[in-house]
């Protein structure tokens, strides 16, 4: 979802008489169909030109494996600069084996942080920042996070949000799932949930608590959760589930999209998903007790409600009352993200 308008932008760039190219990796961290595989194809980004095929494995296997892989593919075909994005394991592996190897680094949503040192994202964020050579940012307070580590004002780009250049370039593209007419899902009737934070979903009794509380302050009304694969292991330890949750599989970007425009509401624990709801205008409330996305809370549509579940059913009442804020779309967020992106690293790397 990052990567597909910097390649799209890439390509016009190119067919424009452009001087950049580009190699794209993909280590294989995320390996599910659903969480990986279709959105190369319904984001129209070509096949990976390699694949590291790293798979599952613990945070420190996963990161020694790309670590690995991705130094021998620089050695052997070394690039001028490593471009990551977001704060995966992958992000932190590949910045790593590149600036030992003295290829520059350019990280996509550098600067965001939530504090939250128990998240792995976070501590993906901050390594990953501290050996940045190009920062390309999404907001403000990313811009002033960077500065208060020391960053030169010189390596910091204020370009936007690459998520919202795919979501706008695909609005129209949205599809309902195939679930939605079996469901019987009317547009502003139900509620979309996804889950999958450690805090939340890794103990039966507090993921349990966490459904029921959601089940009631939801009145009833349908509420679509699409089971994240680290979801779902713990799913299958509870003894059953509220009828109004409707279980689904993890679904393709174009289907997703569509349920999150059309919900009445979203509750997640994703950062990624208040962006979205934040620029669709749907009412988003976050499951944690922090955000690396603040703006989102500020100018947009989200609000943080912590882990305690007692949280969501005033938060519910007060949607139902019809007295959610508006929201308003954060500076930058207008589609053309990746092109600005790419036009700084033509003025950099193109002498």
């Amino acid at each position: 979802m990052k990567i597909a308008p910097i390649i799209h932008a890439l390509e016009k760039r190119k067919a424009a008489g452009g001087h950049l190219r580009y190699r794209l990796v993909h280590t294989g961290q995320h390996y599910d169909a659903k969480m990986s595989g279709d959105f190369f194809t319904q984001l129209n980004i070509p096949a990976p030109d390699v694949n590291l095929e790293v798979g599952s494995g613990t945070q420190a296997e996963q990161t020694a494996a790309i670590m690995t892989r991705y130094e021998k593919l620089l050695i052997e075909q070394r690039s001028d600069v490593c471009l990551v994005v977001g704060d995966v394991t992958s992000t932190m592996a590949c910045a790593i084996a590149a600036q030992k190897l003295c290829v520059k680094v350019a990280h996509v949503e550098a600067g965001i942080r939530s504090g939250d040192w128990t998240m792995p994202e976070e501590i993906n964020r901050m390594v990953t920042d501290s050996i940045t050579n190009y920062f390309f940012t999404t907001s403000e307070v990313a811009n002033a996070s960077l500065r208060r580590h020391g960053a030169a004002e010189s390596s910091i780009f204020f370009v936007g949000n690459t998520m919202i250049d795919t979501l706008l370039a695909n609005m129209e593209r949205l599809k309902a799932p195939p679930f939605w007419s079996d469901l019987g899902l009317v547009a502003g009737e139900y509620f979309v949930v996804t889950l999958h934070r450690p805090a939340n979903v890794d103990g039966s009794s507090t993921f349990d608590k966490m459904l029921q509380a959601i089940s009631t302050a939801t009145r009833g009304m349908k509420v679509v959760f699409p089971v994240h694969p680290r979801t779902a292991k713990t799913m299958r330890e509870l003894n059953s589930v509220p009828p109004n949750l409707l279980l689904v599989e993890p679904l393709g970007y174009l289907e997703f999209n569509y349920l999150v425009k059309h919900a009445k509401a979203v509750i997640t624990d994703s950062g990624g998903i208040t962006e979205e709801t934040t620029v669709m205008g749907v009412p988003c409330m976050t499951l944690r007790s922090s955000t690396e996305r603040p703006e989102t809370i500020t100018m947009g549509t989200n609000e943080l409600l912590g882990i305690d579940p007692s949280a969501l059913k005033p938060a519910l009442d007060r949607l139902f009352a019809g007295s959610w804020k508006r929201g308003s779309i954060p500076p930058l967020w207008d589609g053309h993200t990746s092109e600005r992106i790419v036009k700084v690293l033509e003025s950099v790397l193109v002498e």
